[in-house]
């Protein structure tokens, strides 16, 4: 054979190795380490896009096995929920946040709709903080006592001011006037959209005004890991007992997280 034609056979089998090559890319075979599960470190995770500061969906979700009425989270958590009742003082409110960032924890504001009709940039402010919000009724009222339509109009009034301030009617439900939901209540909130009812085990009878020492005892005295924390905003003795009860849970290895990353 020529040196000629030796130089166009070897071109020969170059173009057809290099079309098989295209020929896989274009089937969308993908090589081992392409970017799919169990790639190297140029891979991005499935939730790269949620953007920064703004967690996933799926992160707040509850798990679907939670019973409808929750008063505590997992015992083996090194974490507590502290909730607020949200009504009162803005300024007030706004002095606990700041108190509770500070200290780097979240909390979960359980609202009362007519506070949020009062003063809506305060839905903002506390999901700015990375805190969460819930419905606490329009009007806290004793809703235990009320007609089945009338206590669904309470929670979905509340519901739709939530939707309206942040896009969202928000995961928890806690009845106004009362620790636990009545099988009306329950019934009404499943109708409002809500998979569950948030109780406590732990009450701070902050609203008693009975001083920031003995908040801060109440909470400590009872707090353990999984609880939920009953407090409420407007009570210038719950903002000074705050930092006291952070430290306190924090000597202890628990830290202060929003309810659903304590239940997630």
């Amino acid at each position: 054979m020529s040196p000629l034609d030796r130089r166009h056979l070897l071109r020969a089998a170059t173009l057809g190795a290099a079309a098989s090559v295209l020929s896989a890319c274009g089937s969308g075979a993908r090589p081992a380490n392409a970017g799919g599960a169990g790639s190297g470190t140029d891979a991005l995770p499935s939730h790269a896009a949620t953007p920064v500061g703004r967690p996933a969906a799926s992160a707040t979700s509850p798990a679907a096995a939670l019973p409808f009425e929750i008063h505590s989270g997992p015992a083996g958590t090194d974490r507590v929920a502290l909730t607020f009742h949200g009504q009162g003082d803005p300024a007030i409110a706004a002095s606990l946040l700041g108190e509770a960032e500070r200290a780097g924890a979240k909390v979960t504001v359980m609202a009362v709709g007519s506070w949020l009709d009062s003063y809506p940039a305060m839905a903002r402010r506390i999901l700015d903080g990375g805190h969460e919000l819930g419905n606490h009724t329009q009007n806290h009222v004793a809703i235990s006592g009320l007609a089945a339509d009338a206590a669904y109009a309470e929670i979905e009034r509340c519901a739709q001011r939530l939707k309206q301030l942040t896009g969202s009617i928000g995961t928890w439900f806690r009845p106004s006037q009362a620790q636990d939901c009545t099988a009306v209540v329950a019934a009404q909130a499943r109708r409002a959209g809500y998979a569950h009812c948030l109780s406590y085990d732990v009450d701070s009878l902050d609203y008693t005004d009975p001083g920031a020492a003995a908040v801060t005892r109440n909470v400590l005295d009872q707090a353990r890991a999984g609880s939920v924390v009953s407090m409420h905003f407007g009570r210038g003795g719950t903002v000074a007992a705050l930092p006291g009860i952070l430290d306190g849970l924090r000597q202890r290895g628990l830290s202060a997280v929003t309810t659903s990353e304590l239940l997630s």
